[in-house]
């Protein structure tokens, strides 16, 4: 018996897109300021792409703070929703084919998260993103940083702690 043919990559990178998508679109207030994520295997870069509604200060002009901090908060939630997701995909138990909005993992709950503001937004895109520093059963620990137009000069950063969802494989 000959083994079967693997499938093409772009079919599976198109799967894991998709699946990403789908957890992207969970989350209505990122559809509402057009976050949008790029995946390089399992690496994710947010990107909040400028829009007049994200200014705060029109005098500066700046991006709004509450803004910024709910870009950063939504990108520490979807890096650790897909570092499980990955992992299930990877291990086989999630089916691409029969992935739907019903049998994507709950979403993290935040406990606290504190935003750093280190300089005014500009208004233009910005990009963030997540390290989990700690993932168990029950709690989780993210930093994430954001940036503009140099990745070396960050405009805000933020740690946050979240109670993780019970995962079918905790039993």
């Amino acid at each position: 018996m000959s083994k079967p043919k693997p499938e093409p990559v772009q079919q599976v990178k198109q799967r894991r897109d998709g699946a990403l998508r789908a957890l992207v679109d969970g989350v209505p207030y990122a559809r509402f300021l057009g976050i949008q994520f790029d995946r390089r295997g399992d690496e994710l870069t947010a990107t909040l792409p400028f829009d007049d509604k994200l200014i705060g200060n029109p005098m500066l002009p700046a991006l709004h703070g509450g803004a910024t901090s709910a870009f950063l908060e939504v990108t520490a939630i979807i890096e650790l929703s897909w570092a499980f997701l990955w992992e299930d995909i990877e291990a086989g138990r999630i089916d691409l084919d029969q992935l739907d909005p019903e049998s994507l993992p709950r979403l993290p709950k935040t406990i606290d998260f504190t935003v750093d503001f280190l300089r005014s937004g500009l208004p233009r895109d910005a990009y963030a993103r997540a390290r989990v520093n700690r993932s168990g059963r029950r709690y989780a620990s993210v930093h994430v940083e954001a940036w503009q137009d140099n990745r070396s000069k960050l405009f805000a950063q933020a740690t946050g702690h979240f109670l993780m969802p019970p995962r079918e494989s905790d039993g």
